[in-house]
């Protein structure tokens, strides 16, 4: 039999069980054909836009992780700029070195040396003692060493040499800046150096020295004094006739570049200065462009987190290679020591910057996981919203019972409450022992007292109270 199948006489025949297909129409071929084209493309959307969110994952990952390195680079970079860089910001990183224990036990074994190589205090006793007695002046020498390293370390605190350390470290800065910076007319970095000169120390030890010890060089020794920070040109001459010796050409300097170091330096300073507004403008670039392209900018902030710790901790594992290096060039004991406590302070700063750069890295990271998806994360913002829900209807219920009880209590209790604020004020006054901290408690202890006053008699005018404490 015969069974119709749809209106466009398209039909099957089914004989004995058996269906016979027939032929189908050109038009319902190409809606087919339209059908299968659409369903391919509707499959394919999917898998492109999988592929291309891939693609942007990866690709804000890779800037991500350029930006958090840059950033480091850049912090470190512009920290070596404004400090090191620069005199005034210097002078004020390297003024307490001469109160740091290291750093003056250092400085004062370098002058005493320095001075005993001055003085020759052992062949000046055996030409005045007696040829039997001549034995003595060694142990004597030793004994006059603990002397004049005492002087050293005594001037080196006092007062008036940090005004000397101040001159000589702007006077030193300027000198080097110079060079580095190829403005310099005397020193060149072709073949020459710069040098720390210590002289005026010297010449201030030894000033001090002919007043203790007025025999100690076998006349009266007249030098001038630097206290004011004025350090004459010739004072190597004024120390050589005063003491009525010859000075070596580099007596009391220690070099800090020489030849070959100075260049590399001129050429670091150079590109520095050069390229550090440009780094610092290509991290801006870096870390917009990540996030622009990141299709979850949650997890690339927590990325930038975690590769600002990774950043921080490889610069910082560097930078400590470099000071091993240059602690390594020092001769140990108390030199190395010394050169260990300077480096720890011209690095406080930068050390400090490094430390801040972790704790913000893992601040992004906890931040960026804890806005995500997860079950902890999902936990833990559900119970804070319900810690603060409870704490603010805790707060407004405290707040009600303290307005509603609070004036009768003080009212009660006016001289107790008093008492009790002059004692808080006692206490924060112990703790935050600054004068503007004294202003604020002063004025916030006459804000109270007024306060409670105040309350007390508009609870007295409503009426009696209802008990006496």
């Amino acid at each position: 039999m015969t069974i119709p199948v749809d209106d466009s006489g398209v039909r099957s025949q089914v004989a004995a069980g058996e269906a016979h297909p027939v032929p189908d129409d050109p038009e319902v071929l190409r809606l087919k054909a339209e059908v299968a084209a659409l369903r391919s493309q509707l499959d394919a959307r999917p898998r492109k836009r999988r592929t291309a969110r891939t693609i942007r994952s990866a690709l804000a990952a890779v800037l991500v992780t350029l930006a958090a390195f840059a950033l480091v680079t850049s912090v470190v970079g512009l920290w070596a700029a404004r400090t090191t860089l620069n005199t005034d910001r210097w002078v004020a990183t390297v003024a307490p070195l001469p109160e740091d224990p290291k750093v003056n036990a250092a400085v004062a074994e370098y002058a005493t040396t320095e001075v005993f190589a001055v003085v020759d205090v052992e062949q000046r006793l055996r030409e005045v003692l007696p040829a039997q007695a001549a034995f003595v002046a060694g142990p004597i020498a030793g004994q006059l060493r603990e002397q004049v390293r005492k002087t050293v370390q005594n001037v080196l605190g006092s007062d008036r040499f940090q005004v000397i350390w101040v001159s000589l470290n702007q006077q030193l800065h300027q000198r080097a800046l110079a060079v580095l910076e190829g403005r310099s007319e005397v020193v060149t970095a072709a073949g020459d150096s710069v040098r720390i000169d210590l002289l005026p120390l010297i010449n201030q030890v030894l000033r001090e020295l002919s007043a203790q010890l007025p025999t100690l060089f076998g006349k009266t020794v007249t030098l001038p004094d630097l206290s004011s920070g004025e350090i004459p040109a010739n004072l190597r001459l004024r120390i050589e006739e005063a003491v009525g010796v010859t000075l070596p050409a580099n007596f009391a300097q220690f070099t800090v570049y020489d030849s070959g170091q100075l260049y590399e330096a001129q050429q670091v300073v150079v590109t520095a200065k050069r390229y550090l507004a440009g780094f610092v403008a290509l991290t801006l670039v870096l870390l917009i462009a990540a996030f622009v392209v990141s299709p979850g900018r949650r997890r690339t902030m927590a990325q930038l987190g975690l590769w600002l710790v990774i950043a921080a901790v490889a610069i910082t594992v560097v930078l400590r290679a470099v000071r091993r290096e240059i602690l390594e060039a020092v001769p140990g004991g108390v030199y190395r020591d010394g050169a260990d406590a300077t480096v720890t302070t011209v690095f406080s700063l930068l050390r400090e910057r490094g430390v801040q750069l972790i704790v913000i890295g893992v601040l992004l990271a906890l931040i960026g996981y804890l806005a995500g998806p997860g079950r902890l994360p999902v936990w833990l913002r559900g119970q804070v919203r319900r810690g603060a829900a409870a704490g603010w209807q805790g707060t407004t219920r405290g707040a009600r019972v303290v307005a509603d009880r609070g004036p009768g209590f003080v009212y009660r209790n006016l001289d107790p409450v008093r008492i009790g604020g002059v004692v808080v004020a006692v206490l924060a006054a112990l703790i935050w022992s600054s004068w503007t901290g004294l202003l604020v408690i002063v004025i916030l202890l006459a804000a109270f007292e007024v306060a409670v006053t105040l309350t007390a008699r508009q609870n007295g005018s409503a009426g009696p109270p209802a008990a006496t404490v």
